[in-house]
């Protein structure tokens, strides 16, 4: 990416919300990970677990394993210069997930993902982004496989006021298709919401979480590096990833 499209992205993620970069990462890549996943997510769905996003709605933690997760993901030179561009250069990677409706899912109420300030003092206080999620699809995703749907701008209004603005029609909910390879990045506290799938197959969006180094949370569940594939990675992979290693 050409410095002014780093500086557009930037400007997208600060006044909108989120910026979508297209075709950012190579297929067979996304068609590598899609395959590794299936066997972990036939496993996971077998035991029959509880819907833990809405109804026939799933979040669970991405695997450790070749081919599902590649250094790549982590380490893709443009999207960690635009992900730095807007918070700093020591960002850390502290989550590995997958988003997952299947059909009989239903528009999730719209949310951001992290309902506790920083601040609880000041919970309205507009502050610089402190953590972005960079998703994209193990395939393409279309209106009715359920994308994503975000209400631009309103992590820069106290909650209350853009949950009304977006209620009232003032702010428009803007639905992100993506082809395979796209990538979208966003600011968690912007207002969004996943819509059905009507389809009968699942939905996969993987994402991953980059904080600046100071922050953390355990909101969601994360698995383990196996300690042999974290000694194989890259260093700069090593100094990115904020996970816990099994040794």
């Amino acid at each position: 990416m050409s410095d002014e499209s780093i500086a557009a992205g930037v400007q997208q993620i600060c006044s909108r919300g989120f910026a979508i970069l297209r075709g950012q990462l190579p297929i067979a890549l996304v068609d590598d990970c899609r395959a590794g996943f299936r066997a972990h997510w036939e496993s996971f769905i077998g035991h029959n677990p509880p819907p833990n996003r809405g109804p026939h709605r799933y979040f669970l933690a991405m695997p450790f394993e070749l081919p599902c997760f590649s250094p790549r993901f982590f380490v893709d030179p443009d999207i960690l210069r635009l992900v730095r561009a807007v918070m700093d250069d020591r960002v850390v990677a502290d989550q590995w997930g997958c988003d997952v409706p299947l059909f009989g899912s239903e528009h999730q109420r719209m949310h951001a993902d992290y309902a506790r300030p920083l601040f609880g003092e000041a919970p309205d206080r507009v502050l610089p982004p402190f953590a972005l999620v960079v998703s994209f699809g193990l395939a393409a995703i279309a209106s009715e496989d359920g994308p994503i749907e975000i209400a631009p701008g309103t992590h820069l209004l106290p909650r209350p006021r853009a949950a009304a603005a977006v209620e009232a029609g003032y702010i428009r909910l803007e639905p992100v298709p993506l082809a395979v390879g796209d990538v979208l990045i966003r600011n968690p506290w912007t207002l969004h919401r996943g819509t059905p799938n009507t389809t009968r197959t699942p939905r996969f969006l993987a994402s991953i979480r980059y904080v600046r180094r100071w922050y953390a949370d355990d909101s969601r569940e994360v698995r383990a590096v196996p300690g042999s594939l974290w000694e194989s990675l890259p260093t700069e992979c090593r100094q990115v990833m904020r996970f816990p290693v099994d040794v």
